[in-house]
């Protein structure tokens, strides 16, 4: 995790460098995404673990450098990421009175990204440029339901995340990707080994504003 904070940093600074030569181009923008999630356990053995749909809203704001095609974005989201436990499958669970159900998290995210937008493409970079992404989210835990006071949950964790994307007429960028935790987010009071992370696919829009 060091080493992939410390890329992240001497990227962040090649790009300042190069932006003293080249004008950088800034824009901000409205970004809405879905995702598909898995709390992914440790001990997979002991009960099962489903997917569940989420989603995300929230702002984005993106620096080009023009003629050179690398740059950077970061957001502020709102995300709900959710996982249905089948906790009431096992005796130790079912006798306290929790039952199999959805595990809503809620999060303010804030995802840091390395870019390069590909725009030689002979003159059609006006209606589309695929592009490629990564970097850290910084996950903030803002709300949570109760799954009947089994769980403990971490308040700050970090995840990396990956995708690819294409960028239309310059205004709206579609994208997909993945996402993992890097420390746990959540585990159960009954063990204390039993803890898991979020492993999450994910689509996102954004339109951005001139």
């Amino acid at each position: 995790m060091r080493s992939y904070i410390k890329f992240l940093i001497i990227s962040v600074a090649l790009l300042s460098s190069l932006s003293s030569v080249a004008q950088p181009v800034r824009r901000w923008g409205v970004t809405i995404g879905g995702n598909y999630n898995e709390i992914h356990f440790k001990q997979t053995d002991i009960f099962e673990s489903d997917r569940k749909f989420g989603g995300s809203i929230g702002v984005t704001g993106d620096m080009m450098i023009p003629g050179v095609g690398f740059g950077i974005d970061a957001s502020i989201l709102y995300t709900l990421r959710q996982g249905r436990i089948h906790l009431g499958d096992r005796r130790a669970w079912e006798s306290q009175g929790i039952e199999t159900q959805t595990a809503q998290l809620h999060y303010i995210d804030v995802p840091l990204n390395l870019k390069f937008r590909y725009s030689k493409l002979g003159g059609l970079e006006s209606s589309i440029m695929p592009f490629i992404y990564a970097g850290p989210t910084f996950s903030f835990l803002a709300g949570h339901n109760k799954m009947g006071d089994a769980l403990k949950y971490t308040t700050v964790n970090v995840l990396l995340h990956a995708g690819i994307g294409v960028e239309l007429f310059n205004r709206v960028q579609v994208s997909g990707g993945y996402s993992f935790s890097v420390g746990q987010n959540l585990g159960t009071k009954l063990l204390d080994e039993h803890v898991a992370k979020h492993r999450t696919w994910f689509v996102q829009a954004t339109y951005f504003f001139k």
